[in-house]
C-alpha cells in the first residue's frame, strides 16, 4: 500500500506530537512504511473489521536507531491511520509501551 501512488496518510494528533517529540519527519514515516517489517500479527482496532500492526524499520533522519509506528490499514480506501511513532529502544513510557524488549 505505501507503495501505491494513491496512497492517503491520515495522521492522529497523538502520532504527530510524537513524531516532533523524536525530531522524525513525514519522509521517515513513508521510508519505515515502505522499507520496514510487520514481525506480529495485527491486534483489533476500535473499529470493527479493521486491526493495529506495529511496523519497524530504520530511518534516513534516526541516526541509525528503529522506529515502531503503529497503523491500521484500511485498503479498500489505500489509506493508512498512523495512531503513533516511537523508538524501538525506549522500552517504557508515561503509557507503558507495545513492543516487547528482549
Amino acid at each position: 500500500m505505501a507503495r501505491d501512488g494513491k496512497l492517503s496518510l491520515a495522521y492522529k494528533v497523538h502520532a504527530m506530537r510524537r513524531e516532533s517529540e523524536r525530531g522524525l519527519y513525514v519522509p521517515d514515516v513513508l521510508h519505515v512504511l515502505k522499507h520496514g517489517f510487520v514481525y506480529a500479527e495485527g491486534v483489533p482496532a476500535t473499529r470493527p473489521y479493521y486491526y493495529k500492526y506495529v511496523i519497524e524499520g530504520p530511518t534516513p533522519n534516526s541516526g541509525g536507531r528503529s522506529v515502531a509506528l503503529v497503523v491500521i490499514p484500511d485498503e479498500q480506501n489505500c489509506t493508512i491511520k498512523l495512531v503513533t511513532i516511537m523508538w524501538i529502544d525506549e522500552t517504557s513510557t508515561r503509557a507503558g509501551t507495545i513492543v516487547e524488549t528482549k
